[in-house]
C-alpha cells in the first residue's frame, strides 16, 4: 500500500519520513497515488551547490552528485542536508493521485530533492558543473502530498525553474510584512534570486524602507540600477558588527537569503526588538540563531522559511512577469553562468 507521505519508499532507516531517510526506493513504477516524472533538469539549491563546488571543484561536482544519488536514491547533500528541485515531463499518473497532473505535462517540482526518489540515467554527461542548473536524464517519483507546478508557456524553462526554485521566499515575505504592517525590511543577499524577489514582495506589501545588503560593490551596483531597494549596503553578512553598522537603524523585518553559513548573528543584530527574522538560507544554523539571540538579549521572533506558502508559485512567477528589473537580474545571472 502506498503512503501519501512516501513512507513506502523509505528503505532505511525504518519509520522515518523520506526527507529524514538515508536511502529511498527510486524504482520508476507508479503507485496508486504517485506520479512518475521523466527528469530533464535538476536545480541544486544554492547552499548545496556552493558547498559541493568548494569541496570538489568544478571538475568534481558531477561525480559528487552522481555518487549521492546512486547511494541515497535522492539528491541530499550530506553536508548541508539540502537538495533543490527539478524540471521534467509527467510520464505516468496513478489513478488515485490528488495532484491534478496528466501525462505529457511539463512540470517543476515544488518539493525538495531531499525527499524525492530520483534516478539519473545519463551520467550527467551534458553538465560541466559550472552552475546549479543540471541538464540530465532520469526519473523521479512524486507522492500524494507532493507539490508541483505546470511550467508556464510565456517564460523560458531556465528562467521559470530559477524562479520556482525560490518561490517560497517572496510569498512568505509578503505574508510577514503584511501581518506586521512592517515599514522597514532588510534583505541579506538582496541581489540574489530569492533576495531580489523578496525585496519586490516587501515593497508591494507596503514596506516603506527597503535595505538590501550584498557582499560586493558590483552586486550593489546591479541592485541600485534595478531600483529594488531604498538603501543598498555592502558588508560581509558573516560579520555581525559590520552588518549592524552598515544597516544603521534596526529594521522591523529581516529576511536572510544568503547561501553561506554564519549569517545568523548579523541578522539578529540588525533587527529591532519585537521584530522578525525570516531565515530562508539552507546554510542557516538554527541553534546558532536561537542561542545567539539569547546571548544578545534580542527580543526577536525567528521564522524558518519552509518553502511552502499556498499560491507561492503563481505569486513568484507574476512578480517576474510584472517587474522587468527583477527579470533582468535573473536573466543576467543566467547569462553569467552560461
Amino acid at each position: 500500500m502506498t503512503s501519501p507521505y512516501g513512507l513506502h519508499r523509505v528503505l532505511a532507516p525504518a519509520g522515518v519520513l523520506p526527507q529524514q531517510a538515508w536511502r529511498l526506493d527510486a524504482t520508476p513504477v507508479c503507485g496508486a497515488d504517485e506520479v512518475v516524472v521523466d527528469v530533464e533538469r535538476l536545480n541544486l539549491d544554492a547552499a548545496s551547490y556552493r558547498q559541493l563546488r568548494e569541496a570538489h571543484g568544478v571538475a568534481g561536482v558531477r561525480r559528487a552528485v552522481l555518487d549521492v544519488v546512486a547511494e541515497r536514491g535522492k539528491m541530499q547533500n550530506p553536508v548541508t542536508g539540502s537538495g533543490g528541485m527539478l524540471l521534467g515531463t509527467v510520464r505516468e499518473v496513478g489513478p488515485d493521485s490528488p495532484l491534478g497532473l496528466r501525462a505529457g505535462q511539463r512540470i517543476a517540482t515544488l518539493v525538495s530533492l531531499t525527499l524525492t526518489p530520483l534516478r539519473i540515467t545519463d551520467g550527467l554527461e551534458r553538465w560541466d558543473g559550472a552552475d546549479e542548473q543540471v541538464p540530465c536524464a532520469g526519473t523521479a517519483v512524486l507522492f500524494g502530498r507532493s507539490i508541483a507546478a505546470v511550467l508556464p508557456d510565456d517564460l523560458p524553462d531556465a528562467l521559470a525553474l530559477s524562479v520556482l526554485d525560490v518561490c517560497g521566499a517572496p510569498a512568505l515575505t509578503d505574508r510577514v510584512v503584511r501581518r506586521r504592517a512592517a515599514r522597514s525590511v532588510l534583505v541579506l543577499g538582496g541581489g540574489g534570486k530569492s533576495g531580489s524577489l523578496s525585496l519586490v514582495a516587501a515593497r508591494r506589501a507596503g514596506a516603506g524602507r527597503l535595505v538590501a545588503l550584498v557582499p560586493t560593490d558590483r552586486e550593489a551596483a546591479a541592485v541600485r540600477a534595478a531600483g529594488l531597494a531604498d538603501e543598498v549596503v555592502v558588508a560581509d553578512a558573516r560579520d555581525p558588527v559590520a552588518v549592524a553598522d552598515a544597516v544603521g537603524e534596526p529594521v522591523e523585518v529581516t529576511v536572510v537569503c544568503v547561501d553561506v553559513p554564519g549569517c545568523e548573528h548579523g541578522a539578529v543584530l540588525a533587527t529591532a526588538d519585537g521584530g522578525t527574522v525570516v531565515f530562508f538560507s539552507m546554510a542557516t544554523s538554527f541553534p546558532a540563531a536561537a542561542l545567539g539571540a539569547e546571548g544578545l538579549a534580542a527580543d526577536v521572533e525567528m521564522l524558518v522559511g519552509n518553502g511552502y506558502v499556498p499560491g507561492h508559485a503563481a505569486f513568484a512567477l507574476e512578480l517576474v512577469r510584472t517587474e522587468p528589473a527583477v527579470r533582468d537580474l535573473f536573466e543576467h545571472r543566467q547569462t553569467q553562468q552560461a
